[in-house]
């Protein structure tokens, strides 16, 4: 069973074979270009690797949930230009998650079965949920088994594993205090395989589509921080690339919900943010095309991909007591206006990274327009 048997909608090859498609796959390989930290000229790389995984063997995925709400799965499948059906699912062999497949039961069981035993070490395993473990790991089951027994049962297949979500890769929300089911990480359990986290409620759908490629690309896993994080999208801080930095400089703050500066989308540090602690990329990459994200919406950062964020960032709408090795305190009641410099820097942020994808998908589009000149002229 392979991708095309969860969305049987789309036709393999669509994105390569249909002009208009083309151009969105293109657009596509553009984005993802940029998400990398790569220069335009890797555009046609990426391209390369994409329609080569689609052409050839398809790297095989399987994808586990475990204690989850399945809101990756969602923001995943929600991914734009394209859609990841149309483009990550064309270039993987997405060959087991009980969400998206069209099999059930004992059906479903063997699939991720012969999964295993047909791409034994070659196998990318993405992983949704944390891990009970007291009492065994009863308070997780599926098809009988354990997510702890799956888990262990998987390993040796794997080439990596990539934790999705803040539960995933840090225990999130089951892990908080009291812990009644002993949730824990995925990499407190894998010892043999590379384990790559990707924290956030939900982890921004671009982000995993961006170790994808990465992988396709190079044929490795993209760089990491300490935290197994990859750094091209946890390298900076939220606080640093947030469009209401600016506010932040100039000591304008919102002190309630309903007031001016709430109204005015002055800085929300004093209702609570947790920016100022937080490593993600979602103030320079948002969600839903780059429509919004929290805090663009009105809703201070809560520090979700942030490891025990819930036991360390509640009550979540108080301001934090102290930002160590940062300054945030001092400098949100004295600043004022004066930091020029990091004022013009924090506007510049969202703005760069959305000149350099519109500037990578204008050069991908000119490459299809090309492309179909060029099959016009054969024709």
């Amino acid at each position: 069973m392979g991708t095309l048997d969860f969305l049987s909608a789309y036709e393999k090859g669509s994105l390569l074979n249909r002009t208009a498609d083309r151009r969105e796959f293109l657009r596509f390989c553009g984005r993802m270009t940029v998400l990398l930290g790569l220069s335009q000229s890797a555009i046609s790389r990426v391209v390369a690797a994409l329609e080569g995984a689609v052409q050839q063997h398809r790297p095989s995925v399987i994808w586990l949930e475990f204690q989850d709400c399945a809101g990756n799965t969602e923001s995943f499948t929600r991914a734009n230009a394209p859609s990841v059906a149309e483009a990550v699912l064309e270039s993987i062999s997405l060959d087991y998650h009980e969400t998206l497949m069209a099999a059930a039961g004992d059906r479903a069981e063997q699939a991720r079965h012969e999964a295993l035993e047909a791409n034994r070490g070659n196998l990318i395993v993405v992983v949704e949920g944390s891990i009970p473990t007291k009492e065994e790991g009863v308070y997780c089951t599926i098809g009988g088994k354990t997510a702890l027994q799956i888990v262990k049962e998987i390993e040796p297949y794997a080439m990596a594993f990539v934790a999705v979500g803040t539960c995933a890769s840090f225990g999130g929300l089951p892990q908080a205090n009291p812990n009644p089911t002993g949730a824990v990480a995925l990499e407190d359990i894998i010892q043999t395989r590379p384990v790559i986290n990707l924290p956030g409620c939900p982890a921004n759908p671009d982000v995993l589509m961006g170790v994808l490629v990465h992988y396709l690309v190079f044929g490795r896993l993209p760089e990491v921080d300490a935290q197994k994080r990859p750094l091209f999208a946890y390298g900076k801080r939220i606080h640093d690339t947030c469009e209401r930095r600016p506010h932040y400089d100039a000591g304008q703050f919102a002190l309630a919900f309903d007031d001016y500066g709430a109204r005015e989308g002055y800085c929300l540090y004093k209702l609570g943010c947790k920016g100022p602690q937080t490593y993600n990329i979602c103030a320079a990459w948002r969600w839903n095309s780059s429509a919004s994200w929290p805090v663009k919406a009105g809703h201070p950062c809560i520090g979700c991909s942030e490891r025990q964020f819930w036991d360390r960032f509640t009550p979540f709408y108080e301001r934090l007591p102290e930002v160590g090795g940062f300054g945030v305190e001092e400098r949100a009641d004295t600043v004022g206006g004066a930091v020029v410099g990091l004022t013009a820097a924090a506007v510049a942020a969202h703005a760069a990274y959305t000149a350099m994808v519109k500037k990578a998908e204008k050069k991908a589009e000119e490459t299809a327009l090309s492309e179909s000149e060029e099959d016009s002229v054969e024709s």
